[in-house]
């Protein structure tokens, strides 16, 4: 007869196995099939929108908080959504298709951005390849960019600058609808 504990142990790896299986499986459609699905919707977009973010779609940016904190202050005067995402994480694969439709309707009046943390440059690039954007995504490798956004833990995280450059709103954790994200945004991204 098996032990409790080695029973429990089965129950656990059986119960884990069914959730990641079940990771994405009702998860939204991309909104887009390349980067050049944002362009005419973004191509009018104030030049300091274009020039830092529209012109670098789905590019994985290497220079870790410097970079970062570079482009986010020549994005003084617009707020700003930033997202972690890591591909291999489900909640972010869900939400993805969100920022998509968001930054496609919203991208003229708000910055959008992406921080790509605890996760492999080749992975990355294929997700972002599956999920085009049209802004960059800053990789980083050490989790500083994730630290000063207050969400170095949590996978993903969105954070909520105002047109001064200062952080007004962490959210730890995914949304669940496109709606939800649309209303953070009307409440934030101000």
């Amino acid at each position: 007869m098996p032990s409790l504990g080695r029973v429990a142990a089965v129950v656990t790896v059986l119960t884990l196995a069914a959730l990641v299986s079940a990771c994405g499986k009702d998860q939204p459609p991309s909104q887009a099939r390349s980067t050049a699905d944002f362009k005419a919707a973004l191509a009018d977009a104030p030049a300091p929108l274009h020039r830092e973010l529209y012109s670098r779609p789905s590019t994985l940016v290497d220079g870790g908080k410097p970079a970062f904190e570079r482009t986010l202050a020549k994005l003084r005067g617009y707020p700003v959504v930033v997202n972690k995402w890591a591909s291999w994480c489900g909640p972010c694969r869900f939400e993805f298709p969100f920022f998509q439709e968001q930054a496609k309707r919203r991208g003229k009046r708000i910055a959008f951005m992406a921080v790509n943390g605890e996760d492999g440059k080749d992975l990355a690039r294929k997700f972002l390849r599956k999920y085009p954007v049209p802004y960059p995504s800053f990789f980083d490798s050490n989790g500083d960019i994730a630290k000063a956004l207050k969400g170095e833990r949590a996978f993903p995280v969105t954070a909520f600058f105002d047109p001064k450059g200062e952080l007004v709103y962490t959210k730890q954790g995914g949304y669940s609808s496109a709606n939800a994200l649309a209303n953070d945004i009307e409440q934030y991204a101000k």
